[in-house]
């Protein structure tokens, strides 16, 4: 069918190879602490998936799309967002994991926190929605926020739990590029909060 519509003239879209994404990074001790839990997780729960790097263990705070190649567009109104950002750093406390449901053979396996260990990041999170909004990307902001560290992707689903808080002082948003299919991520800019 898509040879039938290019010899109409439709082409298919390009396929996207680049994602563009607001995160939060934990401190260089946080990861490890959670690299840690996750490997004893997995060994608990008999889980076969493979945690994820150190380094990418991250939350997102909002998807900014993906892409066949970076738009200069939208990288210049991230940018002009992050700047725009006034805020002080704050305290992030997770100190449950769960599964979420998702595709049958990988699911996410995440640390989660309590509404009152979270409070700040939310408030974070709507904040920088709210900047996006006035520079012109209200279309990439997410409104529905569940804060959570992807630790592996796994077939099996594994109950929330309690687990030894984990907690860091967030004292930079990232705009983050993800290469996808490579596991890779490329800092694009780093602002550090002060409010």
């Amino acid at each position: 069918m898509s040879d039938q519509l290019s010899l109409m003239g439709f082409d298919e879209p390009p396929r996207p190879t680049d994602r563009l994404f607001f995160a939060l990074f934990p401190t260089e001790e946080a990861a490890r602490r959670i690299a840690n839990l996750a490997l004893q997780l997995r060994g608990e729960h008999g889980l076969s998936g493979t945690p994820l790097q150190t380094e990418r263990f991250h939350i997102t705070l909002h998807h900014l799309g993906d892409y066949a190649g970076l738009p200069p567009d939208v990288l210049a109104l991230a940018v002009q967002a992050a700047q725009a950002l006034a805020l002080p750093p704050f305290e992030i406390s997770f100190d449950r994991v769960a599964s979420f449901s998702g595709h049958p053979s990988k699911r996410p396996f995440v640390l989660r926190g309590s509404d009152d260990g979270l409070a700040a990041l939310t408030a974070f999170q709507q904040t920088l929605g709210t900047v996006m909004r006035q520079v012109g990307l209200g279309r990439r902001v997410d409104v529905r926020f569940t804060p959570h560290v992807t630790l592996l992707y796994d077939s099996r689903l594994v109950a929330e739990q309690a687990v030894a808080p984990i907690h860091w002082t967030a004292h930079e948003l990232v705009l983050v590029h993800s290469l996808l299919g490579q596991t890779r991520y490329v800092p694009l800019g780093r602002w550090t909060l002060k409010g």
